[in-house]
């Protein structure tokens, strides 16, 4: 068995965050329900997309981010385009 405290050290967002590592179930249709913990500490919310991953041998989900979230995200980036002089 895994001492909880290396646990901690892996998995660490779930143990600052003040909760045990939840478990969930596989449907017959495939389908997994996100603990509400989980749901609320991401402020998830019914119909957001997320993408799924295959990272050594786990399953990852991450949020997907919209082009809306990502605005000024690089403070200071040169967003000019070149045109050619016919194009514009």
């Amino acid at each position: 068995m895994c001492d909880p405290r290396a646990r901690a050290t892996i998995y660490g967002s779930y143990y600052e965050l003040g909760f045990d590592m939840p478990s969930v179930a596989i449907s017959p249709k495939f389908q997994v329900v996100i603990p509400k913990e989980i749901r609320r500490a991401l402020r998830l919310v019914a119909g957001q997309r997320l993408e799924a991953r295959l990272v050594d041998g786990k399953v990852e989900l991450t949020p997907e981010v919209t082009i809306a979230q990502m605005r000024g995200r690089w403070p200071g980036i040169d967003a000019t385009v070149v045109r050619e002089p016919d194009r514009v």
